[in-house]
């Protein structure tokens, strides 16, 4: 027994002998293999990484921004009525005045010249055209009332069947926005009935002048505020001979502000009376809400900083929101004002960032079973966001936004959402 276990020892020696040797002959073949594995990984297409957004349905608001100022609206200009010697002016940018009573300066007037009977008719003339235009503006304040009654009635009946659900919420929008034109209207007319009292006082006074030109026998012509609100500028503050006509102060009410936007012509074209408009950047800490009331029919040429000519339109708002308490907005302040020019609901939309050019169409690239895929689609509304999609996406198609120049047609993506 003994023997046959001696014996059998260097057999099992020379088999493990045989099998180490086997093994490390296949080290160099593993090795390769390994490398060959290592090497065909490395060149074989890898999907592109990609940023992809989903097509969706939803509510759209078209806009353009623009810079612009506030103004008053309505202001008027205080001009010599007669040629003579101006008083110094007392009053200083930013004093109150009441219509009526306070006296804005005083003018001695100067002896009136050999030509009395001309001077005379002239100015009865001219007492005769301010009446008149008296009487007219009279008749606008009576038409601009009855609108105003009309308007309102209007939108009592709208507000009531708003209520029920029975009226659209534009129908209603825009009999509301016609309330707010028509009141603005009639202090609009008030204020021009106001001016033409002060113009046929100041006629008058002319008159009396013309008819009285001994320099013992007439009176200081004291020019009356014509309307409450408060001196804008003063342009004669100091004592000086003055000519008829000539200006000496500007007067206005800083509570009847509008905003002046002057936007390309382009740009302009969109824009229609009622749109609505949010005020921004001009002071305080949330826009204030605002309509388009005009929209000049006239552009005017205008150097931009790069000095490229270009045309441009000045259009009119009105502010809806009243400014905060200690937040006022003054005359010719800055503003900054988005102008809504178009907005649907429901709309289908393609993020702007997966849209590019090719010739005249627009592209983009849809992912579908982590290919991706071009397609053409015909856009229509644009917000620089969002794009309105007319054809060549359904809703919840998933496209790249920003894809690289790798990617094309039938290229395997990855799609991180």
């Amino acid at each position: 027994m003994m023997k046959t276990q001696t014996a059998s020892q260097p057999v099992a020696a020379r088999t493990r002998g045989r099998r180490e040797s086997s093994w490390r002959k296949l080290v160099p073949y593993t090795v390769v293999l390994g490398l060959l594995i290592a090497i065909m990984a490395g060149l074989w297409p890898k999907p592109i990484r990609v940023e992809t957004a989903a097509t969706t349905r939803g509510p759209l608001t078209v806009s353009v921004f623009e810079e612009g100022r506030t103004r008053i609206r309505h202001r008027y200009v205080i001009s010599a009525p007669v040629a003579g010697f101006l008083n110094r002016v007392e009053l200083r940018p930013g004093a109150h005045i009441q219509v009526g009573k306070t006296v804005l300066a005083t003018i001695e007037a100067q002896l009136s010249g050999f030509l009395d009977a001309r001077a005379s008719a002239e100015a009865e003339a001219r007492v005769n055209a301010a009446e008149a235009t008296k009487m007219q503006r009279s008749a606008e304040l009576d038409r601009a009332k009855s609108a105003l009654e009309l308007a309102n009635k209007d939108f009592a009946r709208a507000d009531a069947l708003r209520k029920t659900g029975t009226i659209a919420t534009q129908e209603w929008d825009t009999t509301e926005n016609r309330v707010q034109m028509l009141t603005r209207e009639l202090h609009a007319s008030e204020f021009a009935l106001h001016v033409a009292d002060f113009e046929i006082a100041q006629a008058q006074a002319a008159l009396i002048q013309a008819q009285q030109p001994a320099l013992e026998k007439s009176e200081p012509i004291r020019i009356i505020a014509p309307v409450d609100g408060y001196v804008l500028n003063v342009y004669e503050e100091s004592a000086r001979v003055v000519a008829s006509g000539m200006p000496i102060m500007e007067v206005g009410d800083p509570q009847d502000l509008e905003a002046e936007i002057e936007l390309l012509s382009s740009d302009a074209v969109g824009v229609a009376p009622g749109a609505d408009v949010s005020i921004e950047h001009w002071g305080g800490e949330s826009p204030l809400h605002g309509r388009v009331s005009l929209v000049e029919p006239g552009a005017f040429t205008k150097i931009s900083a790069l000095g490229v000519e270009e045309q441009r339109v000045k259009v009119r708002v009105d502010f809806v929101d009243p400014t905060p308490p200690g937040r006022d907005l003054g005359d010719r302040y800055r503003v900054e004002a988005r102008i809504v020019t178009w907005r649907g609901n429901g709309v289908l939309q393609v993020p702007t960032g997966a849209l590019f050019r090719r010739g005249n169409d627009w592209m983009t690239f849809a992912v579908k079973e982590g290919k991706a895929s071009l397609r053409r689609v015909e856009i229509s509304h644009n917000n620089g966001v969002d794009a309105e999609v007319h054809s060549g996406l359904s809703e919840g198609d998933a496209v790249i936004i920003h894809p690289r120049d790798s990617v094309h047609d039938g290229a395997s993506v990855s799609a991180n959402y």
